[in-house]
């Protein structure tokens, strides 16, 4: 038996050794992966029908720590959220010499409330926001609008997220 063989065993173990000690040390700094949220509510209602109220419905219903009511029965919930308004705006940060576009700044804001429905307010009216910077060009003009739908998207996917965290955040009723 060569060197090389005999030394295969305890390169295994030394890797071994190297990969416990940084879980241990991931461990130790309180890292920790995402887990559910967990709500101060069990039922809640949401009322609306846009994509991003669709959005926090279905994320609502991957958590599973809440039933959704509703918006005929909202007054039978522990708690309703209500979306104040959701504004869309497209702000031109950049024009070229000829005056024509070459950058733009999506903007998605989005001011919600949470409230029991005995009227006392678990979150007053917030806002969150997003945004996004568009390059543009008049020749892919059809493309662009494309890409912005998609970036709304995203936009609305993060907003949703910030929502469930927010209504985490609410310890109790």
């Amino acid at each position: 038996m060569n060197n090389r063989n005999a030394s295969l065993p305890r390169r295994g173990f030394f890797l071994g050794l190297a990969a416990a000690g940084a879980s241990l040390g991931l461990a130790g700094c309180g890292f920790e992966l995402r887990k559910a949220p967990v709500f101060a509510f069990k039922t809640l209602s949401v009322s609306g029908n846009s994509e991003l109220i669709n959005r926090l419905r279905r994320e609502m219903r991957a958590a599973g720590t809440v039933t959704l009511v509703p918006a005929t029965e909202a007054q039978t919930a522990d708690a309703i959220l209500e979306i104040l308004g959701e504004n869309r705006d497209r702000i031109v940060i950049s024009t070229n010499s000829a005056g024509l576009l070459r950058e733009l700044q999506l903007q998605l804001r989005v001011r919600f409330s949470l409230r029991t429905p005995g009227g006392k307010v678990l979150l007053a009216p917030t806002e969150v926001s997003q945004t996004r910077d568009l390059s543009f060009n008049e020749t892919n003009a059809l493309a662009k609008e494309g890409e912005a739908e998609l970036l709304y998207r995203d936009m609305q996917a993060d907003i949703a997220q910030q929502l469930m965290r927010r209504l985490a955040a609410v310890k109790e009723i």
